[in-house]
């Protein structure tokens, strides 16, 4: 990052601090629970920051592109959520005596991501249909279909037996919870499966006409539009890709806990949404990177992590996590409001 100079030459503490406040604060709060728990610093505590992050980064980037179009998504967490009581139901074991489809036998563990992204794809284009066509507010769509999203799987989960879902095929647990052992190192596959996810999207985004319109479209959709993008076909897109990063990152979160209920992925679009604006994607459309994006996931994961280390209480973590979200908004503001 360059530093940011005054007309005189010399640097400007003003914008400086705009642009690097958050970061110190994070720095700093950081530094607090090391100086509290020396031991948080070890290569245990780095792998499990890594997989916690994980699946964290798949939803975030699926957030990430909306929050481009200067969009959001509400609705993220109970899709999540959706997917994940899905493939639960769809790869129990064969052996489990409580398993929901006794007469279903071993379903192929891609045949279930490929229903649950589809599933997931239509929700999201729902959503971007809604928000091109009829010009309605993202946050309103996503509201209303946030609701309507955890009612059908309320439906299902409850036609289902209503109590949580477990007893996986050990496919499906190997998959989600699984890793390569390299040199005495166990690297989780879910930290594969979220560099695939991260390479993906920074393709899309910066090697593909559909990035090119996508920023178009954020930075200002009337002189896109005038260019000749297709602002609507764009919006559908995006949202329907979103869906389908937070379908997998649901299948991957249920097989990783071993279980699902109907209210897995609670709030998990606050941690999504937080993620990304620490990484300098703002809300005033327009601007985003996808290793910001990752770095914002990794940062907001190791303040968990570490809250959680030295024994905060769970409920202080939602008030943190919540000023750390308006503080980061505070400051993307400073940041882009006079540029619109």
């Amino acid at each position: 990052m360059l530093l940011p100079k005054t007309k005189e030459g010399n640097i400007d503490i003003k914008k400086l601090l705009i642009q690097s406040g958050l970061y110190l604060v994070l720095l700093i709060m950081l530094l607090l629970i090391i100086i509290k728990e020396p031991s948080f610093l070890s290569i245990r505590n780095f792998r499990n920051i890594l997989t916690q992050s994980s699946v964290r980064a798949i939803i975030a980037l699926g957030v990430a592109g909306l929050i481009v179009t200067t969009g959001t998504d509400l609705s993220a967490g109970r899709q999540v959520g959706f997917a994940a009581v899905i493939s639960a139901t769809l790869l129990q074991a064969t052996t489990n005596v409580n398993k929901v489809f006794p007469e279903l036998g071993q379903v192929p563990i891609f045949v279930v991501i490929l229903a649950v992204v589809v599933v997931g794809a239509i929700v999201g284009a729902f959503n971007g249909a809604v928000v091109a066509f009829l010009n309605l507010h993202p946050f309103i769509v996503t509201m209303g279909s946030m609701t309507i999203v955890y009612g059908l799987n309320s439906l299902y989960y409850d036609y289902v037996g209503g109590s949580p879902i477990s007893g996986f095929d050990a496919r499906y647990t190997s998959f989600a919870q699984g890793a390569f052992n390299i040199a005495g190192f166990r690297l989780p596959y879910l930290i594969i499966y979220a560099a695939i996810c991260t390479i993906i999207m920074w393709i899309l985004w910066n090697k593909t006409k559909f990035g090119k319109n996508l920023f178009a479209v954020g930075g200002n959709p009337e002189a896109a539009r005038v260019s000749g993008v297709n602002v609507a076909l764009t919006l559908i897109t995006v949202y329907a890709l979103s869906g389908i990063f937070y379908a997998f990152g649901g299948f991957l979160e249920a097989g990783r806990i071993g279980s699902a209920t109907n209210n897995l992925g609670f709030m998990y679009e606050m941690d999504a949404i937080a993620a990304c604006v620490i990484g300098g994607v703002s809300f005033y459309g327009g601007v985003g990177k996808v290793p910001g994006v990752i770095l914002g996931v990794i940062i907001l994961t190791v303040i968990n992590y570490g809250l959680t280390y030295v024994g905060v209480s769970p409920y202080w973590q939602y008030i943190i996590k919540g000023a750390i979200i308006i503080v980061a908004v505070a400051f993307d503001s400073m940041k882009y409001s006079k540029k619109n």
